[in-house]
């Protein structure tokens, strides 16, 4: 018998060229030129949009200058809907003092009086994506977050705090609505990290990954 061949992480559009509604981000981040080294992307996550998903990391990652040296790590096999955005740490102004205004970026005298570099914005921190995280449709994801593996972001939900692995947030500011596992699962299941098995392992696995349990999991990979 012949197997079929494994799908390809570095094949930009994973339906093929004729459907572009998708794509695997990790080969498009490849693509920027030059290199923006601190955006990261694992195999297999992919975000989907109505016109065109290659400008995710122009049009989906906001604020992204450069003054602040935050990230945005995003893990294996996610899934992002449409208008998913994340919103990093340089969108931030400055609050301490009387006035938020971002003088010093507009240059002239006011840059002379303060650089651009002593600009007091506050930096909230980097984005941090888990693995097997599905953000749904217009979802906004803040600086400083950290999505924990397995978690679900509901459709327009606004995360401006740390989402626990397998949990379910729904909302603005999003909230905690479920979990998808009892704690001892949840543990368990990031014991066993099946995102970062071999691809071939992954593949034999999809059935009891999509329909099975965590104990057929466990047993799978035993």
């Amino acid at each position: 018998m012949t197997h079929p061949a494994l799908v390809n992480p570095k094949q930009l559009f994973p339906f093929g060229t004729g459907a572009r509604h998708t794509v695997f981000l990790k080969p498009l981040l490849d693509e920027i030129t030059p290199p923006r080294t601190h955006l990261s992307a694992g195999d297999y996550s992919y975000y989907s949009d109505f016109e065109d998903p290659t400008r995710f990391f122009i049009r989906n990652v906001r604020y992204d200058f450069g003054f602040s040296g935050t990230r945005l790590d995003i893990g294996r096999y996610c899934a992002f809907a449409h208008d998913t955005t994340f919103v990093m740490s340089d969108a931030n102004h400055a609050i301490a003092g009387p006035s938020t205004y971002p003088f010093p970026v507009f240059g002239g005298a006011w840059a002379a009086e303060m650089a651009t570099g002593d600009y007091p914005a506050a930096n909230k921190g980097s984005i941090n994506v888990g693995n097997d995280v599905w953000c749904g449709y217009k979802s906004v994801i803040m600086p400083g977050v950290t999505i924990g593996s397995g978690a679900i972001v509901a459709a327009c939900a606004v995360v401006t705090r740390d989402v626990p692995p397998y949990s379910m947030v729904a909302g603005n500011p999003a909230r905690v609505v479920k979990m998808r596992f009892e704690p001892d699962d949840v543990s368990r299941l990031l014991e066993l990290a099946w995102w970062d098995w071999p691809a071939e392992s992954v593949a034999a696995a999809v059935p009891v990954l999509v329909k099975g349990d965590v104990a057929g999991l466990a047993a799978f990979k035993r």
